[in-house]
């Protein structure tokens, strides 16, 4: 009896143990949603419903002092996809910080595209350009390198499933990246890209985006261009964009546009758009501004916004009243 009680004691201490080793495993378990009161004017007949926008299932967590991991699900979005069982996660990949200045990532992971825009955090954008609307995938599988060049100085590279494929395709895009900073007040995230789309072409894509940050006013000011094999001028595919936000108080005022240009001769000789994102013959002006407030002293955990957008190839005036919330379950 002795030795069975101390042999249940000593797997009560080794299972505890190992709780105690897994316990800090997962730093990060939150869910954040937005949900919408979407209103909307077309050819002057008013349209509204109500809307659930994001609901997304969010760990963060490590393995080691070296191995950390993260997963991001949209619950509210189409789980299985026959060319993309995976379409619902965002991210889901294992980084290992091999040594101070050199990272790897493999998993699935945000496509290394240069731009505030296309980097944002979904469920923080409510309207995008047509080149993001378009991709049609804007996190892929892949692997990542990250050489840190200095304090806010990063390079990376990537190589991953286009995101010009409806899933998983043979159809790969590699992207060299830099995440920087010219000043103080000047970030940069600045990329070269090389996209394999679903007729096995390649499109090159130059995007700067630059973010200026003087005291409580941010502006983005970014410019892409597009370049597929065949395409008689260099700078005929472009999208230009930018954004203010202007934080007072628990307030931040906010306005966003740009236009996307792509001239209609842009097309290969079976008369196939070299660009799918952007289509030929595209001369699209998009705007908007809204308001944002946060009641709450941690901005993370709640957000009200009211938000007007239209895009002249839509053609639609939208507004939007809604409200995104954060709840975490783990935080450490």
């Amino acid at each position: 009896m002795m030795r069975k009680t101390i042999t249940l004691l000593g797997l009560a201490a080794l299972l505890s143990g190992f709780a105690a080793q897994a316990q800090p495993a997962v730093t990060q378990l939150y869910f954040d949603t937005r949900a919408s009161f979407h209103q909307e004017v077309a050819d002057g007949q008013y349209k509204s419903q109500f809307t659930g926008d994001h609901f997304n299932l969010n760990v963060r967590g490590t393995l080691t002092d070296k191995l950390d991991f993260r997963i991001r699900q949209r619950l509210n979005k189409k789980v299985f996809d026959e060319r993309n069982m995976f379409n619902a996660t965002d991210f889901l990949y294992l980084r290992w910080q091999a040594t101070p200045r050199w990272a790897f990532t493999v998993g699935k992971n945000a496509v290394l595209i240069g731009g505030y825009e296309f980097d944002a955090v979904p469920i923080d954008v409510y309207y995008y350009s047509n080149f993001c609307n378009n991709l049609y995938q804007g996190f892929a599988f892949g692997v990542n390198a990250e050489y840190a060049l200095a304090e806010e100085q990063t390079l990376g590279f990537q190589v991953c499933n286009s995101p010009l494929s409806l899933g998983f395709q043979n159809l790969y895009a590699f992207n060299f990246a830099w995440t920087g900073r010219f000043a103080p007040w000047w970030s940069t995230l600045w990329s070269v890209n090389f996209v394999q789309d679903e007729f096995h072409r390649t499109v090159n894509y130059i995007a700067l985006g630059n973010r200026l940050v003087f005291g409580d006013l941010a502006i983005d000011v970014e410019w892409m261009n597009r370049a597929g094999a065949g395409q008689r001028n260099f700078f005929s595919d472009y999208t230009v964009i930018s954004k203010i936000i202007w934080t007072v108080g628990k307030w931040n005022l906010c306005a966003k546009g740009g236009y996307e240009s792509n001239d209609i001769a842009n097309v290969d000789a079976a008369g196939r758009a070299l660009d799918l994102a952007v289509a030929p013959g595209t001369r699209n002006v998009y705007a908007g501004c809204g308001v944002e407030f946060f009641p709450l002293p941690n901005r993370d955990r709640l957000r009200l916004h009211a938000v007007y957008f239209k895009s002249s190839s839509i053609g639609v005036d939208n507004f939007d009243v809604g409200i995104t919330w954060r709840i975490d379950v783990i935080k450490r």
